[in-house]
């Protein structure tokens, strides 16, 4: 074989191995899209039906709907039964949800923190060890936690929580499973320029961002274009599409066709969860007519 020719060889060879790797796009289907339990029924039976009615992979796990008592406080029977049910639907878990750090910490309340959230913060390693273990018996990788009870200044607050959560990384990396923080609007972290900012300061991969657009809205933030240019995009775990932000009659309408059109360019790998925020009236009504919404917009994606 000539020298050209064995050239043109391992060229071709390298094309083909490299053409996965550029051909590689992480799309948004209908296959990503999950929703959380205690947003979508009344009991998690309701909920059940729910993904099956629209045919859904994956669900988040929240509270459960018929009792208020978080997945990640639950005892492991009482995991293994609800894991079953989900299996038995042959559906899986994107994210666990959990209540995680939500509270006035005691080194930034402005006078005295009270005895409960004392008591919280005192447990805090206690109270993620409970998560992460839900998390393993449920088989999920990512849970979503908080960042204190919102300053006047939550940029001053960003020291303390850089601290606060490097604590929390070697019980999460031994548990292989990823911290989400939550932006939320009653929270240190409630926008994405917020969550940029923290994240800066934690350059761990174990830490990463659940997205709600929704709730920078309330601090002001447009969320699409601008939020979105500022997220940290190689930390974004997963994200949250709340009702208010596809139903047609909403004034807080985003364009969520165009977010999940950048998502995707961008490759992100996590799902896309509805979060309805709607009163027990019309909490199916509501749940049903967002989720065709959402489902519509990711089906439309190439």
């Amino acid at each position: 074989m000539t020298r050209n020719a064995t050239r043109r060889r391992f060229l071709a060879a390298g094309v083909l191995a490299a053409a996965p790797l550029r051909a590689f796009k992480s799309h948004i289907t209908r296959a990503r899209i999950s929703a959380i339990t205690d947003e979508i029924g009344a009991t998690q039976a309701d909920a059940m039906a729910f993904a099956q009615e629209f045919g859904l992979q994956w669900l988040e796990l929240r509270t459960l709907p018929e009792t208020k008592q978080e997945f990640a406080s639950m005892t492991e029977p009482e995991l293994l039964r609800w894991h079953a049910g989900l299996a038995a639907n042959k559906i899986k878990v994107s994210f666990l949800n959990t209540s995680v750090l939500k509270f006035t910490w005691p080194g930034l309340a402005a006078g005295d923190a009270s005895e409960s959230d004392q008591k919280k913060w005192d447990r805090r390693k206690d109270d993620l060890a409970a998560a992460l273990r839900a998390a393993t018996v449920l088989g999920v990788d990512k849970i979503g936690i908080f960042t204190g009870t919102r300053v006047p200044r939550p940029e001053t607050a960003y020291p303390l929580i850089a601290r606060t959560l490097e604590e929390l990384i070697p019980l999460a990396d031994q548990a292989k499973v990823r911290l989400a923080i939550a932006n939320d609007a009653t929270q240190n972290i409630g926008t994405s320029a917020e969550a940029k900012a923290l994240l800066d300061l934690l350059p761990s991969k174990t830490i990463g961002l659940s997205w709600n657009p929704q709730d920078a809205l309330a601090l002001k933030e447009t969320p699409w274009p601008d939020g979105y240019a500022l997220l940290p995009k190689g930390h974004l775990l997963n994200a949250h599409i709340q009702a208010a932000g596809v139903l047609n009659n909403s004034s807080t309408r985003l364009n969520w066709r165009a977010i999940m059109e950048a998502m995707q360019r961008d490759n992100y790998a996590g799902e896309i969860a509805l979060e309805t925020h709607a009163p027990a009236d019309t909490l199916i009504e509501n749940a049903k007519e967002s989720m065709r919404i959402v489902l519509h917009m990711a089906g439309e994606l190439s």
